[in-house]
Parts: structure tokens; C-alpha cells; sequence
């Protein structure tokens, strides 16, 4: 199943993340080293709720927290 809000959209989104290695200056050492840089994905958070569409049928959505609790679903 995508991992995608039925409501705004909202899918993940890419990033990465950076690996250091070292003692900080302020801490008397010689500084951070990055040592490596890895891909990863920030996912939505999805719930699997019951959605009041307009037509007045109930059906199982993911839906994004952010939505849920901004009020732009109704629930049955």
C-alpha cells in the first residue's frame, strides 16, 4: 500500500543522514569529522481511519495525522 495522506497528499519525503566522528572544539578536541553520508526517508504518519465522504458513504483511509487533527476529515 503507498504511504501517501487520501486527503493532502503528503508522501515521504528523502533525506540523509550524517555520520561524525570526533570530539567537538568548544569540548577541547579538534573538531567533528564527517565520516560518512547515508540516504533515508522521512515517512508520513499515517493512520487507517473511517472517512465521512460527501456522499454520505463511510470508507477506510490512510490519513495523515496533521489532517486528522486539523479537522479536514469527518469521522462517522
Amino acid at each position: 500500500m503507498s504511504k501517501i495522506c487520501g486527503v493532502c497528499g503528503k508522501g515521504p519525503q528523502a533525506g540523509r543522514t550524517i555520520a561524525r566522528r570526533g570530539l567537538a572544539k568548544k569540548k577541547g578536541g579538534v573538531g567533528k569529522n564527517i565520516t560518512g553520508v547515508t540516504k533515508r526517508r522521512f515517512l508520513p504518519n499515517l493512520q487507517s481511519i473511517k472517512v465521512l465522504l460527501n456522499n454520505g458513504t463511510i470508507k477506510r483511509m490512510k490519513v495523515c495525522a496533521s489532517c486528522i487533527r486539523g479537522g479536514k476529515i469527518a469521522k462517522p
